[in-house]
């Protein structure tokens, strides 16, 4: 597929360039779990369902081995399924399309990842079941699309795999919050570690995982650790701003940014645009509306 380049002014020097939230602290936790997967050796592909402009895919793809599929699956700038995802659509990610991912994603791989442009239920139409390691799920906010996106990762994930829920404690997606702790209390999910915007969670037995991380205190310097306890099973919250791991780089990190325009003095911009009339207040408006003229006058004598 062909893909437009940017203009100049539009490309990401480097990953914070990208728009997206993708903060430190979630940064550290993949490189976390995405490392030690390859450290042990344990194969399957990778997937992000919503990927919005790419910040997420683009660093996860630093972990794509040989041999792997990456897949990631969006509506981008296709219709929506239903009325309620078109409004999501439409209120949040009204400027999200396929070619600006694209171009951001091109920035810094030399290929695309497998792009499936659609809602989030066609993905086990193209994505077998037990073939993914590592799955991240931030697509729609809505119960029955983060419902079915959990079942759908649960189905693709092998056995030791590892989904990321995405807003599942943020105030504005109760329906992520619902379907989340729905899975973990009634489907088997077991979380291993909360951050302030994600839960990182196994089908599999998640103590190895958790007892590695309590231990490695060099690791988790600039977090803050608790160890919570939900329904009798362990629970590890990290919060904080840690260092950033090293991130994929741009092949656009040693171009020139456009320099910003020169800046009018205060004097050019006086003589250059008549100062606005000030309009009468309200109160001023209702005073001689409902006042009499004798006070009305007064008024306008004390501020004159």
């Amino acid at each position: 597929m062909t893909v437009t380049t940017a203009p100049a002014a539009q490309r990401p020097r480097n990953l914070n360039d990208v728009k997206g939230w993708f903060p430190s602290l979630d940064q550290v936790l993949f490189d976390r779990f995405l490392t030690r997967q390859e450290r042990l050796g344990q194969r399957g592909d990778l997937m992000e369902m919503g990927a919005y402009m790419g910040k997420s895919a683009i660093f996860t793809a630093s972990y794509l081995r040989a041999n792997e599929q990456f897949t990631v699956c969006d509506l981008f700038d296709a219709e929506a399924p239903d009325e309620k995802n078109a409004a999501e659509a439409r209120k949040s990610y009204s400027t999200l399309t396929r070619t600006a991912f694209e171009q951001n994603y091109l920035a810094f791989w030399d290929e695309l990842p497998v792009v499936i442009q659609g809602p989030t239920s066609v993905v086990p139409d193209h994505v077998g079941a037990n073939t993914c390691r590592f799955i991240h799920v931030d697509a729609s906010h809505l119960y029955e699309h983060v419902a079915g996106d959990i079942d759908t990762a649960h189905n693709t994930l092998v056995p030791d795999g590892l989904v990321v829920l995405d807003d599942f404690r943020s105030e504005h997606t109760p329906g992520v919050a619902a379907a989340t702790w729905e899975a973990v209390f009634t489907r088997g999910l077991r979380p291993i570690c909360l951050s302030t915007q994600k839960l990182y969670g196994t089908w599999g037995d998640p103590g190895p995982i958790q007892d590695e991380m309590l231990a490695d205190e060099a690791w988790r310097k600039g977090m803050h650790t608790s160890v919570q306890e939900i329904a009798g099973r362990r629970v590890l919250r990290f919060s904080g701003k840690p260092a950033n791991p090293t991130p994929p780089a741009s092949r656009y990190v040693d171009e020139p940014r456009d320099p910003d325009p020169e800046p009018r003095s205060a004097s050019t911009a006086s003589a250059s645009t008549p100062a606005p009339r000030r309009r009468p207040t309200a109160v001023r408006r209702i005073a001689a509306d409902v006042l009499p003229p004798v006070v009305t006058r007064a008024i306008r004598r004390r501020r004159g």
